[in-house]
């Protein structure tokens, strides 16, 4: 019984026990960023009762807050390369909080009554907004660069991927609690009137984001050249993306997505072979088996969105069940990513995605049983369903967004880093594209359709999206990763 509590207590304070004083500053940065969406709920109904926003314009800024994210390679290059006043890494993090802080500032000004003429409030409304996602991408790529370079190099092999993966767990963990934490009690001080109050608060999130980096010294690292095709060719993609997402407001049929999707993908692996170019024949050979698991992974159809659909139009679930689904779903997969440490430390991380792949598919099952027998259910018995798989599968997609941002850090070349992790999320995000675009065709074929609130052959489609999201997966780790091929006959033959 003494043994089973100490093994209990161990898996309780892995994560605990595995912070270092020099993990500090990224970390603060990674809980200010889950932290930011403090004001999300007094800042809605700001823009809705006392902006008056039109859908129109709130469409338009959408577009402007995807720039500074597709322009993130540039943040990389400028991470990687350029020194200001001798720094490449506290001092970004700092001109990040600066622009937050007068992005909030202008946001204040905006909420007083009667300071600013209602002819200009829009327009500093979208260079609040602009200068505020600014600032949070340019200290997400001076985290994710940290997150690679805080592991001391000068162990075995094994024992730096097991740093990188803990590093990556106390990562999603500080962001993951700043995201717990900070929105719902934003939304408790709010009493639907004090705007301005709530936005005074939220200067602690720049504050928070660099108190670690202020008070605890971080070692600099030497830059690398600048590379001058990843700067311009950032920066006409994201001018390209942009226009691209504007000319589709008034063109709805204009194909933009898979016209962004095929740039995207063009572009990203283009500057990542310039990347890697210099590296030995078998880095180079690792990193594209690596890439190709990646994108494989990610690009796996997410069943989520139209089964949310179904259950809103024809189980009758309310949108207050779903808000409480989400908090629910994000505390327990906290809770779990928290537990697992120690476990997902010490495995394989093809051994635990192929795990992942086989645990999602059987949680996929109660969904197309519900879609076959929720005739013969009442509304609470479908509610503890859904309930149920959500309590289960929570967890298991933070540990896929742990083990790829793991897969992307062991590889991160040296002096490139903030490039190279800036471009892999991009390719990450352009292959969960690709799974939405495998959807959208879908709905197609099978005329799936919120609208017009069709769900016939819903079944298929769930069908589909479980056997692809299963052998796909599987398939591609088997053949790209010859050991784990080795590792499952080996297991197969003992048995």
């Amino acid at each position: 019984m003494l043994e089973f509590r100490k093994k209990i207590l161990e898996i309780i304070t892995t994560p605990i026990r595995a912070i270092r004083l020099h993990y500090i500053p990224m970390l603060f940065i990674y809980f200010a960023y889950g932290a930011s969406a403090f004001i999300g709920i007094a800042e809605f109904f700001w823009i809705k009762e006392e902006l008056q926003l039109p859908l129109s314009d709130l469409q338009i800024l959408n577009i402007w807050l995807l720039v500074p994210w597709t322009s993130k390679m540039i943040f990389g290059q400028l991470v990687d390369s350029v020194k200001i006043f001798g720094s490449n890494r506290k001092v970004y993090a700092l001109i990040g909080a600066g622009l937050m802080i007068v992005a909030t500032v202008l946001l204040i000004i905006l909420a007083l009554e009667e300071i600013v003429p209602s002819d200009y409030k829009i327009k500093l409304y979208f260079l609040s907004s602009i200068l505020y996602m600014l600032g949070l991408v340019i200290q997400d790529v001076v985290a994710d660069t940290m997150s690679t370079e805080v592991v001391d190099r000068n162990q075995t092999q094994e024992k730096i991927k097991q740093e990188l993966t803990m590093v990556q767990i106390l990562a999603r963990l500080s962001l993951g609690l700043g995201f717990l934490i900070m929105p719902p009690l934003g939304g408790y001080l709010f009493n639907g009137e004090n705007y301005v109050e709530i936005f005074t608060l939220s200067l602690f999130v720049p504050i928070v984001s660099v108190v670690g980096i202020v008070v605890i010294d971080i070692d600099e690292v030497e830059s690398s050249p600048l590379d001058k095709k990843i700067i311009w060719g950032g920066l006409l993609f994201a001018l390209f993306s942009f226009f691209i997402g504007y000319y589709h407001l008034n063109n709805p049929a204009f194909p933009s997505q898979e016209m962004v999707f095929i740039l995207s993908l063009g572009v990203v692996l283009y500057f990542l072979n310039i990347i890697i170019k210099d590296l030995d024949k078998q880095s180079i050979q690792n990193i594209k088996k690596m890439m190709i698991i990646i994108f494989v992974y990610q690009a796996i159809p997410n069943p989520d969105t139209a089964v949310q659909w179904w259950q809103t139009d024809i189980l009758g679930l309310k949108r207050e069940f779903f808000t409480d689904l989400s908090l629910i779903g994000g505390v327990l997969g906290f809770l779990g990513l928290w537990l697992s440490a120690k476990y997902i430390v010490e495995q394989s991380i093809s051994k635990v995605l192929l795990w992942l792949v086989i645990i999602s598919t059987l949680l996929s099952l109660p969904n197309l049983l519900l879609y076959y027998i929720h005739d013969t259910l009442d509304i609470d018995v479908i509610k503890s369903v859904v309930y149920m798989t959500t309590t289960l599968i929570s967890p298991f997609k933070y540990f896929a967004m742990v083990l790829i941002l793991t897969l992307i850090a062991i590889h991160a070349p040296k002096g490139k880093r903030g490039t190279w992790f800036a471009l892999m999320t991009s390719l990450v995000n352009i292959a969960v594209s690709t799974g939405e675009l495998f959807n959208k065709y879908l709905f197609t074929v099978l005329e799936i359709s919120k609208e017009a609130k069709k769900y016939t052959h819903l079944d298929i489609f769930l069908w589909i999206v479980m056997i692809v999201g299963f052998i796909l997966p599987i398939v591609t780790i088997l053949i790209v990763d010859p050991k784990m091929k080795k590792n499952l006959k080996d297991t197969y033959s003992k048995s």
